[in-house]
């Protein structure tokens, strides 16, 4: 019976199973900005999907493992899993039918004794030597001996199907020893005994009734040697020995299919699972129902040495102790025995499979799930998916985006590269959006990085000559004759702009209430959308990072990912963060020095004799250090450009006071355009004009 109910397409080779890797990058940065840490960035991802621009999508786990439930849901709402022991229940009635009606046929042919002869030749083998009554003599006469035969075999029959147990168990137990007049009846009741069989078979051993189509005294035969040699391993692996497994299986080996148990305690296993299925099917049903079935299981084979190795199977088992679950099936499709015992096994393996895809969902390790069964009970897509979650790392690193460092995954250079540009890509295109993209105009001057502008060459200008222009003020001139002729006036030069030399110091705010608020990660993508746009643009500028919480500490541009708000340090120290900004400033003579510094809050911790202070609200000693701090800065005409991401009273009296000291400016931004302020004043403060023309 097939059971597949999975609505998904099936693979036809054109899927394609790789992503790309800038794609990757992408759709990881959002989740490594936030949290810091590549792994937990991928666990996320992993779980979510993606849909990419070029149509490179990948279903998540959690959209797999609803569709698992889909699944799941999907049988319970098909399937009546009472019906099993109804449609065995009505194979009997139609097997008692059928006997009933041929010993009705028997009494009824005692009142014609013409025809009785005629009537047990018919029989053929449906009648033996056992059902003939002891007085009963060859050599009687021909209507007396009809007579008496068919009154007694149809009285003894009647009698027997007439005081049957009623449940079907029972009932069952009793034909086993039962001599059928009807032969079609026997023969479908043995087909039945034969059905039970293999389902108790599966019941204990999965792979074995795939091999078997009819169980033969053969079969029953090697049954029996295989489960005697079972007992005697466990009876060895209870006493602290080792037993020859080895051995088992060369001599029982072709009894389990294609993946036969490399070893006893995963043959043990195998054979818990099947346990647990049995006893899943068993709690489904009614409570008698399931005594039926319990009882109905047991004492089929006819062999009374197997059945004795069965019970010391059963005996030594006892440890495994299986438990089975309880399915609510509320459907209205019947379904036969062994066909529930495969639904049942579908079930299991849906509940190990959403098991296993839970865990990857938390340890990340999609390699853990069984693509075998994934492809078996959600389809090929799935497998697609699944197959595309454990390249991802692998094709960053094929991209140089990502290393393997022993156990542990990190960016390369390039993929902290990729990050910051993304981030600075964000910036500008929020910038184009909102028409804030030309706040730094370019400046008309003689000297520096060219635009892409032109004008009339000047006595001192850079000879930069701006050919399409010059031969256009020519042809302007004179018209379109050859040769063209041209003249000084006809000169025009690129225009360029004078890019000062700038070092920067980026502060930002490390402390708790920056990720409270919602802060943290936009302050993050601006100091790496900073560090790309200084790397790429003015390789020349000079960029440090610092982060500052109870203490301030510089930040490498490659450990920016990985950057992590302090959630167990208190603290908001700016003293501390400007004395080592002026630090790393000094080593700059020329050019332009600056601070950038990124918080919501006033400073609430000052360093004495090397160690942080902490106090809320802040103690006049604290203002007065960092105030000190400022004039310090500005002493070596070191600006300090403040953009706040918070507007209460005491935070702004305070930068205040400090701008006045300074002269730096003050930016009150959300943290949504933190990114545009930052940037457009960096670039439009880069550039002077030397002249205007």
């Amino acid at each position: 019976m097939a059971l597949r109910l999975n609505r998904y397409s099936a693979w036809d080779g054109t899927q394609n199973t790789e992503l790309d890797a800038d794609q990757i990058m992408k759709a990881l940065s959002d989740d490594l900005m936030e949290f810091g840490d590549l792994q937990q960035a991928m666990r996320y991802l992993m779980q979510r999907g993606m849909d990419t621009e070029n149509g490179d999508n990948m279903r998540g786990l959690r959209e797999l493992l609803q569709q698992l439930k889909d699944e799941r849901r999907q049988r319970l709402e098909r399937f009546d899993i009472g019906s099993t022991m109804e449609d065995i229940r009505r194979q009997l009635n139609e097997i008692l039918d059928m006997e009933k009606k041929t010993i009705n046929d028997w009494i009824d042919r005692t009142r014609s004794p013409d025809h009785a002869q005629e009537f047990i030749e018919s029989l053929g083998e449906g009648l033996t030597k056992n059902s003939l009554p002891e007085e009963a003599s060859a050599e009687s006469e021909k209507n007396s001996y009809s007579d008496q035969l068919l009154s007694s075999i149809g009285e003894k029959n009647y009698e027997f199907i007439k005081n049957l147990p009623d449940d079907s168990a029972s009932m069952i137990n009793a034909l086993q020893d039962y001599e059928f007049l009807n032969t079609d009846a026997q023969k479908k009741f043995l087909k039945l005994i034969n059905h039970l069989r293999k389902a108790m078979t599966q019941s204990l051993f999965k792979n074995i009734c795939r091999m078997i189509d009819q169980i033969s005294e053969g079969d029953i035969k090697r049954m029996k040697e295989m489960v005697k040699d079972l007992n005697e391993m466990l009876v060895k692996k209870i006493a602290g020995e080792a037993p020859d497994f080895n051995s088992f299986m060369e001599k029982h080996g072709d009894m389990f299919g294609d993946s036969p148990p490399q070893s006893l305690d995963e043959f043990l296993n195998q054979i818990q699972q099947q346990m647990s299925v049995t006893q899943s099917l068993v709690n489904s049903m009614s409570p008698d129902q399931q005594h039926q079935m319990q009882a109905m299981m047991h004492g089929k084979f006819g062999d009374p040495d197997l059945e004795n190795e069965l019970a010391k199977l059963a005996k030594e088992l006892n440890f495994l102790n299986p438990q089975g679950k309880e399915y609510n099936f509320s459907g209205n499709e019947e379904i036969d025995l062994l066909a529930a015992i495969e639904l049942m096994q579908e079930m299991s393996k849906l509940d190990q499979l959403e098991q296993q895809m839970q865990h990857a969902q938390y340890n990340g390790k999609v390699d853990n799930i069984d693509q075998d069964m994934i492809r078996e009970l959600l389809g090929d897509e799935a497998l697609v998916d699944l197959e595309k979650m454990s390249s991802m790392l692998k094709t960053m690193e094929n991209a140089g985006y990502v290393r393997k460092e022993g156990n542990k995954w990190e960016l390369t250079p390039r993929g902290t590269r990729s990050l910051g540009q993304k981030a600075l890509d964000e910036i500008y295109n929020k910038l184009k959006k909102q028409s804030l993209g030309n706040h730094a105009v370019p400046e008309e001057g003689r000297f520096g990085e060219r635009t892409e502008e032109s004008k009339p060459y000047e006595f001192g200008d850079p000879f930069h000559l701006h050919m399409p222009r010059t031969i256009r003020n020519a042809v302007d001139r004179d018209g379109s004759s050859t040769p063209i002729k041209l003249r000084s006036d006809d000169f025009e030069v690129y225009r360029s702009e004078l890019i000062t030399q700038t070092a920067t110091v980026l502060m930002v705010d490390l402390s708790w209430s920056m990720a409270l608020r919602g802060s943290f990660q936009s302050a993050k993508k601006v100091a790496m959308a900073l560090h790309n746009l200084i790397s790429s643009a003015y390789p020349q500028d000079s960029l440090y990072i610092l982060g500052f919480s109870a203490y301030a500490k510089e930040i490498k541009p490659y450990d920016l990912p990985y950057l992590q708000y302090d959630d167990y340090l208190l603290g908001t120290n700016i003293q501390h963060a400007l004395v080592l900004a002026g630090k790393l400033l000094a080593k700059h003579r020329q050019g332009t020095r600056q601070v950038v510094m990124i918080t919501d809050g006033e400073p609430t911790a000052h360093l004495e004799n090397g160690r942080p202070v902490f106090a809320y609200p802040p103690t006049p000693t604290t203002i007065g250090k960092t105030l000190r701090a400022v004039k310090n800065c500005t002493s070596k005409n070191i600006t300090i450009n403040t953009f706040m991401l918070d507007k209460n009273h005491y935070l702004k009296a305070f930068v205040e006071n400090m701008s006045r000291i300074n002269g730096g400016r003050i930016f009150y931004a959300e943290p949504q355009n933190l990114g545009e302020y930052i940037l457009v004043d960096y670039v439009k403060n880069k550039k002077k004009r030397l002249a205007r023309l």
